[in-house]
């Protein structure tokens, strides 16, 4: 780790302005240039990991943030601009008093990564924002804005510009020092917070929603324990606790698994070949998406949110209207969940216009084309734009499985064409796949990483093949689940066990609100590209042939009525046993037995096995996008790290054999690919090309 410089500047007032520069993000600052701090270097915590060595971590809680700081002979104001998050704003909250530029960062994240605040943040945000607030900002990872945090008592001041901050921390300063304002000492204050038993009891609501969760993080309910020490036996006994638990959870499974993935997320961004020339980007303003269902009005709906004008193109003014509509709905949800404010929703809808023609296409900087999965339909609409658009016009596809060589076959642009495949609802899911095939120009690629970027998505480049790399990584995980019905095991049984395990939804379920007709589409193309290894039964078909749709006409595995739970359709286990008998595949016409955990392995194993195939034949850059593929676009528990590393954390061998196993008594759909084989005979990780 490079040297943090420290500078100190004293001016005549008597004022000392305290600067550490360690960029890119200052850890541990007072003042930066034009950032203020996002606490503890991450990469300690990979050290402590790696080595096991707790030491590694500083003694900053008590030695520097209450000792030096909030106990000190001098009062300390905090100048924050740019962010103030993690450490950072635990620092600030130990100063005598906080001063922010409009619009900078606050927040305590340490939740994301299986920690909990480790410098007092446990202790002091309660006592400064009320315990209700303090907890729903943990909880949440919610960053808020320096406005935010000045209604909720975090912030004393909000100034406009950077010279401003200055002058304004100074006079503050002068003010504490000379008696005209009062110096506070956070930890000391109990004004904020509520009764031991009103506490309490808010504290025991949310331990049971983190109950609710099935998921393995302590962490979360850990904190809210090291909040109520604090609210209980003072603020000082809090800190204490919450620096003994933090050393703790460093070294916890989770924690190690929720760092992988953050490093993992950080890497995919770096295209080798590409982000490392010295080739300048084109700013993406202005974009015409094509088609107006779930996705189309969903990837609008995610454009215009990030200021980007949008022409919406449908067949038809009706179709149109319905398209307009939904946009007005998803972003009407956003308002009403907090997440939107009014006026910034009525500033999006402006930057939104739609059309049932393609005149308004002739100075867009990308076409979007997101209609149904049907190859003829696509190939007339990529030539078509190609005779309208500007030369610069990128043509995109958010086709999930279809391959762009064949979209583009009838255009003569073919280093324009590019999938940019984004995830229902667009607006919300926060991966975008971007798919580059042989013709595709570094350019575009670039272009579409810094658009990635702008809407606040996720990416991962990925070469062009039959479902890229997350549906045909994942594909095996629907395939797995209709092998296990034929089997004779439980569809609902296979639901319960996968969301315990920690998906959100079972595959199940997932049928239900994806679409019977979008899977069969994908179960076309997969047998067409994977004939060896592709499942086909006939439950699906016969689900449709009985009038169910799932979720969209309400009846599916599951029943769905407005406003209350999903509830299983026990009426649905005739088709499921009509399908066994049709597919024939029970050894001896009798349903398998399996353990939970033999349902967990053989839906998500020959998923790891696709994803061997996917890294061997280089669609992916590295091995660990495909964990920040299943965690963002497959909602792949996060604290299991990826799909990739939990197979690690099992490891190759005990994945192979079960494999093996499974192929021989059930057929090819779990025959070993050769990477995995090559992987489990020499103990190498998965993860390591």
């Amino acid at each position: 780790m490079a040297p943090i410089l420290v500078s100190m500047e004293i001016g005549k007032d008597g004022i000392a302005i305290i600067r550490i520069c360690n960029p890119p993000v200052n850890a541990l600052t007072f003042s930066g240039d034009d950032k203020f701090c996002v606490g503890l270097d991450i990469n300690i915590i990979q050290k402590v990991q790696k080595t096991g060595d707790t030491s590694f971590l500083p003694d900053a809680s008590v030695e520097l943030v209450i000792d030096t700081i909030e106990n000190g002979k001098k009062p300390s104001v905090a100048a924050i601009q740019g962010f103030a998050l993690g450490g950072g704003l635990e620092l600030a909250m130990g100063c005598s008093a906080r001063i922010a530029t409009s619009r900078a960062e606050l927040g305590l994240p340490e939740l994301k990564l299986g920690l909990i605040p480790g410098c007092g943040g446990t202790q002091r945000l309660p006592r400064l924002v009320g315990t209700s607030k303090a907890i729903e900002m943990l909880m949440s990872s919610k960053i808020i804005t320096s406005e935010e945090g000045k209604e909720f008592g975090i912030i004393d001041d909000v100034v406009s510009s950077h010279e401003d901050l200055l002058t304004v921390s100074r006079l503050w300063a002068l003010d504490i020092a000379e008696g005209r304002k009062p110096r506070t000492h956070t930890l000391q204050r109990t004004d904020k917070i509520k009764p031991i038993h009103e506490s309490s009891a808010i504290l025991e609501v949310q331990r049971q929603q983190v109950l609710k969760t099935p998921r393995s993080m302590p962490h979360y309910k850990v904190c809210l324990d090291v909040i109520e020490e604090g609210i209980v036996s003072g603020g000082y006994a809090g800190v204490l606790k919450e620096d003994k638990v933090f050393r703790e959870l460093v070294l916890s499974k989770s924690a190690k698994a929720l760092l992988h993935a953050y490093f993992a997320e950080r890497a995919t961004s770096k295209v080798p070949g590409i982000t490392d020339c010295k080739i300048k980007h084109r700013k993406i303003e202005k974009v015409a998406v094509i088609g107006g269902g779930l996705m189309g009005s969903g990837i609008a709906t995610a454009l215009i949110l990030s200021s980007i004008q949008v022409i919406l193109k449908e067949i038809n003014f009706d179709y149109l209207l319905k398209s307009l509509k939904s946009i007005e709905v998803n972003l009407h949800s956003l308002v009403k969940r907090g997440e939107l404010l009014e006026k910034k929703m009525k500033k999006a809808f402006s930057l939104l216009k739609g059309v049932v023609d393609y005149e308004e296409f002739t100075n867009v900087d990308m076409v979007i084309e997101a209609v149904n999965e049907e190859v003829l339909l696509k190939q007339s609409i990529f030539e078509e734009i190609e005779k309208i658009c500007p030369p610069h016009c990128i043509f995109a596809s958010n086709t999930s499985t279809i391959d762009l060589n064949v979209i583009g076959a009838r255009t003569k642009s073919q280093d324009r064409i590019v999938g940019t495949h984004l995830f229902s609802p667009a607006h919300v899911m926060p991966l975008l796949e971007i798919v580059q095939t042989e013709n595709t120009s570094k350019l575009v690629i670039l272009d579409v990483l810094k658009f990635a970027k702008i809407i606040q998505k996720i990416p991962i480049v990925v070469k062009n093949c039959t479902g890229f790399a997350v549906n045909r990584t994942f594909f095996p995980y629907m395939q797995g689940a209709e092998i296990l019905a034929n089997l004779g095991v439980d569809v609902f049984r296979v639901d319960r066990v996968i969301t315990e395990f920690g998906m959100r939804i079972g595959p199940f379920q997932l049928f239900d609100l994806s679409g019977y007709s979008i899977f069969l589409a994908s179960v076309k193309e997969f047998a067409a590209a994977f004939p060896d290894r592709t499942f086909q039964c006939p439950l699906v078909q016969l689900m449709m042939a009985n009038g169910r749709t799932g979720k969209k006409n309400g009846r599916g595995y599951y029943l769905y009525k407005k406003g209350k739970i999903p509830e299983p359709d026990l009426s649905v286990l005739k088709i499921v046993e009509e399908s066994r008998r049709l597919a024939s595949i029970m050894p001896g016409g009798e349903p398998i037995s399996v353990m939970d955990q033999e349902i967990v392995e053989m839906l998500f194993f020959p998923v790891v096995n696709e994803a061997c195939r996917v890294i061997e034949e280089g669609v992916v850059l590295r091995a660990s996008d495909l964990d920040v593929a299943s965690i963002h676009g497959m909602k792949f528990p996060s604290e299991r790290g990826g799909i990739m590393y939990w197979a690690d954390s099992i490891g190759a061998e005990y994945i192979y054999a079960r494999l093996k196993y499974w192929s021989k008594a059930y057929g090819n759909f779990f025959q070993p690919s050769q990477f995995l084989q090559e992987k489990a005979t020499k103990g190498i990780p998965l993860l390591e090309l």
